[in-house]
């Protein structure tokens, strides 16, 4: 029996599906879905085992003009995408005509591996739209394959999964069977809260928080944490912490639930607000917070 195996990763611009799609890819959520676009900041590998195959699926940050040094280190992660990735997925979505950089889409275009090419969200448009769509990107990228999907609704995240299996080349696997993904525990803790803090707070505030989990106890029926929320001025903390406290204890109680289904355990979570000036643009804490190697 030939063995295949190959890191898939997902590029696009910002909000246009690829969480969602990694996470059906995967079967997991593993990686943040909400609707504020540059939801995920880091690179996040999902593991798929079959018998015969390993696919390291990576959800990458949406690509964009970085403005300040945390953004440079995002869009240095969808660049690293380009040099390992045995398959490349571009993603667009029905009303998108460009990839934000030139540089980046003509990487895709003149890419040497294969491309899928997916038109996310199809279902909220007409047969005749989605038609004159796909002819569009046949011509834009003829390199690619196109395929037209809902990865909210999972129509035809199949098909691509099959496709991408065809694709891979044959290789023994690069990490144990039973292995999800390659980050640590504390990560999802982290991403869990984070998640909470963007659906729940207004403009600049989830830009500006960083999460660190700096206790993580697992004992045989629960699973202790304490994680600290970094705000960059004391105006943050204020709304993060809320009248009475009130908004960080739903963050903390909504991020717990997640965490009990993620871990399938009962969970302790302790959250605090620190004020931590400036750490996206200061290249130590970017270090800090895995931005930077």
């Amino acid at each position: 029996m030939t063995h295949k195996a190959g890191f898939v990763n997902i590029i696009g611009n910002p909000n246009v599906g690829k969480s969602t799609l990694m996470n059906a890819l995967v079967g997991e959520r593993l990686s943040i879905i909400t609707s504020k676009a540059q939801t995920t900041r880091h690179r996040i590998l999902g593991i798929v085992n079959g018998d015969d195959f390993q696919i390291l699926f990576s959800d990458t940050p949406g690509i964009i003009k970085p403005a300040y040094g945390l953004q440079e280190s995002m869009m240095d992660f969808v660049k690293s995408a380009f040099d390992d990735a045995d398959v490349l997925i571009y993603m667009v979505e029905m009303g998108e005509k460009e990839l934000k950089d030139e540089q980046f889409f003509s990487k895709i275009t003149n890419a040497k591996i294969p491309v899928l090419l997916l038109i996310n969200k199809i279902d909220k448009f007409n047969q005749e739209e989605v038609e004159e769509k796909l002819a569009y990107w046949q011509e834009k990228v003829p390199n690619a394959e196109v395929f037209l999907i809902s990865a909210l609704e999972k129509f035809n995240v199949e098909g691509v999964f099959n496709a991408i299996l065809e694709k891979l080349p044959v290789s023994p696997a690069f990490y144990p069977k039973d292995q999800l993904t390659d980050k640590p525990e504390r990560f999802f803790v982290n991403e869990a809260i984070r998640e909470k803090i963007l659906m729940h707070y207004k403009k600049e505030i989830p830009y500006a928080v960083e999460i660190e989990t700096e206790e993580f106890f697992e004992e045989e029926k629960i699973i202790k944490i304490r994680s600290v929320i970094m705000v960059e001025r004391e105006t943050q903390k204020g709304i993060i912490i809320g009248h009475k406290g009130n908004a960080l204890k739903r963050v903390g109680t909504e991020a717990r639930k997640d965490l009990e289904k993620f871990f399938q355990k009962k969970i302790h979570l302790e959250l605090y607000v620190k004020v931590n000036k400036d750490w996206r643009s200061n290249k130590n804490q970017l270090r800090r917070f895995g931005y930077k190697d």
